[in-house]
């Protein structure tokens, strides 16, 4: 599988408000990604890391969601 091939799952398929969660995470990932860390005041980057892990329990949030218990 490339980069550019969606990672899903044959069969898998996600609710309009999943797909929403995954299209936000991704958004706010690659907002992550563009900042220069080292540049940031200390206030910024207390928010973004509670940005991301915001993030990370949604997703692992919609994993429990998506899998079979």
């Amino acid at each position: 599988m490339t980069d550019e091939q969606p990672h899903t799952a044959p069969g898998l398929a996600l609710t309009n408000l999943q797909r929403d969660r995954v299209t936000f995470a991704r958004r706010d990932f690659e907002s992550a990604r563009a900042e220069d860390l080292a540049k940031l005041p200390r206030a910024h980057l207390i928010l973004l890391v509670e940005r991301m892990r915001g993030r990370l329990g949604d997703m692992l949030d919609l994993l429990d969601e998506l899998t079979p218990e």
